[in-house]
């Protein structure tokens, strides 16, 4: 069973580097989590298993073997595990270790399809498992978990997005963003025309929403969360008014659209244009955006 502070099993007695892990940059998926080392899609895993036995003792095994996993972990359902991802390599028959001992991997063949992501119901991790069988005693087991950044070309098409929105004889305004896509360090730049106000505004605000969907059936969970919500305008608009919207998404903890990922679990984000008038009723008008990590 995972636990809470890190990721699985630690023995001491087993540590895992990976290659070039000095220049890697790091990425905490959760605020109590370690930082672990971050890998692109198309990358290799590859590294260095070291088992270190005390002086004077000796370790008997039955062969010692590294896998490369990766997993879904669905929280509400029992902290169920499902494994998309599994590579197996044997790094030494059985036999006896003393002192120190190394030994080089290569995970390269292990398929990374999927974005590291950790949600309010869902977690999608990698990591990397030795394990040292023994026969006499329970096995030593290291996890060692890295993180994977899915960078994705810029998309062909992206059209902007025009709407309408309105209260018969009372409000009706347009309101356009530039675009339906955005990469995580994009700027999403719009702006709302008021055709026709007869209802006294006191405020629009703009949120942005996420909303993760995991399991199926019955048995889903559906969260949402704002990541960011701020005032677009303060004052009552009068007909013919534009204003104009800016939105720098960097600023924010913000993941790549994940859809049905592995049947488990969706990801989506959207755009949430409220209206508040003076008596504090709320109009609102929200728009789906497709997010994705732009290769650098």
């Amino acid at each position: 069973m995972a636990s809470l502070l890190g990721y699985g099993k630690s023995d001491d007695r087993i540590s895992v580097t990976f290659d070039g892990d000095a220049q890697r940059p790091r990425r905490r998926l959760s605020p109590n989590a370690t930082p672990a080392p971050v890998f692109a899609a198309v990358e290799p895993v590859t590294g260095v298993v070291e088992i270190r036995v005390p002086a004077g003792k000796r370790l008997e095994h039955q062969g010692i073997k590294i896998e490369c996993v990766g997993q879904i972990e669905l929280f509400h359902d029992r902290g169920t595990y499902y494994d998309f991802t599994c590579v197996l390599r044997e790094l030494d028959v059985p036999g006896v270790l003393m002192g120190q001992q190394r030994y080089a991997f290569d995970m390269s063949h292990a398929e990374k399809p999927y974005e590291s992501y950790n949600g309010l119901n869902v977690r999608l991790r990698y990591f990397v498992r030795v394990t040292v069988t023994r026969g006499y005693a329970s096995s030593l087991i290291k996890e060692q978990e890295f993180v994977v950044q899915v960078a994705q070309p810029a998309p062909e098409t992206n059209t902007p997005v025009k709407m309408e929105v309105g209260i018969e004889e009372c409000l009706h305004i347009e309101f356009e963003y530039d675009k339906s896509k955005y990469h995580l360090a994009d700027v999403v730049v719009g702006k709302v025309y008021f055709l026709l106000v007869r209802i006294k505004i006191k405020h629009m605000e703009l949120a942005v929403i996420r909303r993760e969907a995991a399991g199926a059936g019955p048995n889903q969970h559906n969260e949402s969360e704002t990541i960011t919500k701020y005032e677009v305008m303060d004052g009552a608009p009068v007909r013919g008014e534009c204003v104009p919207i800016r939105l720098f998404l960097r600023n924010f903890n913000l993941t790549p659209t994940y859809r049905g990922i592995n049947n488990k679990f969706s990801v989506r984000y959207y755009l949430n244009l409220v209206l508040v008038d003076q008596e504090e009723r709320r109009y609102f008008k929200q728009q789906e955006i497709t997010l994705y990590r732009a290769a650098e």
